[in-house]
């Protein structure tokens, strides 16, 4: 697979390091499948999309993931290190699979102390580098010292250039995040989504439903050989209820679009469909991998941001509207100085007239 027909050049200034203010005020470039190109505004998505279509939106929650600790000396000659980890997956009350710098200088049997009670010991480190991480606490009390001393995961072409702060916690969580944190990144289209927008959407009588998935730092990692070799991605858990199926089943037979906010929302869809084009309820991981030539049967329309070069989301809405068509509307986009990337601008990509 030639990656190179996925790239393209993105000027530095535009990558947004704050969202919008408010954040519906985002700017949205309107991609027919046709190729025409509108630019609007956040705002207008009730206007631009019809009574009966339904918004499925991803209500993950995002934990504070981002820590901050100190390497313990292993003994009393030795000293102590500076650590700063990313969470990735929870694979028990008080473990963690984790993301640690300065990596090389972590080894299993090691304490890291993130806060004045608040310890982990590392259990295992991969070949890939990362390490197991068993926190001293666990379940809720582990969730809660997260919260204390966490700091929102922000994506790494944001965090090399500022640290996560306080306004971070409002500002890269979603106005309708249910009680389940267990992402360690945002589902970012939905960001724009502001109770005002959400309230003008139903009143115009576009329906809104949520699934779940839980997104992990995979998304943000380059494409590896293996997937592209395999066409399967890292593995994300994604759930539709029974409930939520129906309904958007019975929007669809009555005549409305399945509109996904974002790509995430767009994934669980697909790997929840039949071979009827009907959605099932669903529980568990998928590591579908979108590309140009496989069909998209539960997505009718799509509201994403602007995504990384050849990267998978990027193939994705490729898959979607076709490589040409996103191609010249991201090079439109970098003309015109549209924001890109986690607290960007955003796309109403509707490939059909």
């Amino acid at each position: 697979m030639d990656l190179s027909a996925y790239a393209f050049d993105l000027p530095e200034h535009l990558i947004a390091l704050r969202p919008a203010d408010p954040q519906d005020s985002a700017r949205l470039l309107v991609v027919h499948g046709d190729g025409r190109l509108e630019d609007k505004s956040v705002r207008d998505l009730p206007s631009l999309l019809s009574a009966g279509d339904m918004l499925v939106f991803n209500d993950t929650r995002v934990i504070p993931a981002a820590l901050s600790g100190v390497r313990l000396a292993r003994d009393e000659k030795g000293m102590d290190v500076d650590v700063d980890a990313n969470l990735v997956e929870r694979v028990g009350p008080a473990t963690w699979r984790t993301l640690a710098r300065p990596g090389k200088r972590l080894k299993p049997g090691d304490t890291i102390r993130f806060g004045p009670d608040f310890l982990a010991e590392i259990k295992g480190k991969a070949e890939t580098g990362e390490i197991s991480l068993e926190f001293n606490v666990s379940g809720e009390s582990l969730d809660a010292a997260l919260d204390a001393h966490g700091a929102m995961p922000l994506p790494p072409y944001i965090a090399r250039r500022r640290a996560a702060d306080r306004t971070d916690r409002e500002t890269y969580q979603t106005s309708f995040a249910g009680d389940d944190a267990q992402s360690v990144a945002a589902p970012t289209a939905g960001l724009h989504f502001t109770p005002r927008l959400r309230a003008e959407l139903e009143a115009a009588a576009i329906t809104q439903e949520t699934v779940r998935l839980h997104v992990g730092l995979g998304t943000f990692s380059p494409l590896k050989e293996s997937q592209l070799t395999s066409g399967r991605l890292h593995e994300e858990w994604r759930r539709i209820s029974p409930e939520a199926a129906e309904r958007m089943n019975a929007a669809r037979a009555a005549g409305g679009r399945l509109v996904p906010v974002g790509t995430t929302a767009l994934r669980t869809l697909e790997s929840s469909v039949d071979e009827d084009g009907k959605l099932m309820a669903t529980t568990g991981p998928t590591d579908i991998f979108l590309k140009p030539g496989d069909k998209l049967s539960a997505t009718d329309a799509l509201v994403t941001n602007f995504h990384l070069s050849e990267s998978s989301l990027f193939m994705l809405v490729c898959a979607l509207m076709g490589t040409d068509v996103m191609q010249a509307a991201y090079a439109h986009a970098i003309k015109h100085e549209y924001r890109f990337y986690s607290y960007g601008d955003a796309c109403l990509l509707l490939p059909r007239a």
